[in-house]
């Protein structure tokens, strides 16, 4: 299942992707479930984000790998791919594309993942859209809203 939330914003498109650290990463974290980050070491190729979900009954962990990173004059990304995966995630691979506008830049949530079951996919998509949702308001306050 894929799904892609874009978000515009006012700052070049450079600086917004040089900004995906780990405090950005800590303000994007969702209120539930709550989020223990046990690793982070950037967002190059190679490097590894580990994070402890903790859903007040029980913990799971979540490691994911880095392995690709690229600018360009138009884009810059890096993709993170499920390496250790809660229950029921079986697959999970996320593109954070930043793409630049003519007033400021857009960034791009793409994440596909898969349960293994289409309809079990189907029905995490309403929760999926909800939690990546809630970046947008975060991206504008930091980045500004991209309104002119």
């Amino acid at each position: 299942m894929r799904l892609h939330l874009k978000t515009t914003v006012q700052q070049d498109y450079l600086s917004v992707f040089q900004a995906f650290d780990e405090r950005l990463f800590r303000r994007l974290a969702p209120p539930y479930p709550r989020l223990k980050l046990l690793r982070f070491d950037g967002s190059e190729p190679g490097n590894v984000v580990e994070v402890e979900l903790q859903t007040g009954v029980k913990s799971f962990r979540w490691t994911s790998l880095i392995t690709e990173r690229q600018i360009t004059d138009t884009a810059a990304w890096f993709v993170d791919e499920g390496q250790e995966l809660p229950p029921p995630l079986r697959h999970w691979r996320h593109k954070h594309l930043v793409s630049r506008q003519d007033t400021g830049a857009t960034i791009h949530d793409i994440i596909d993942y898969s349960t293994g079951s289409k309809v079990l996919d189907a029905l995490l998509y309403p929760l999926m859209l909800a939690g990546f949702g809630m970046r947008k308001p975060v991206y504008r306050k930091i980045f500004g809203t991209g309104k002119v």
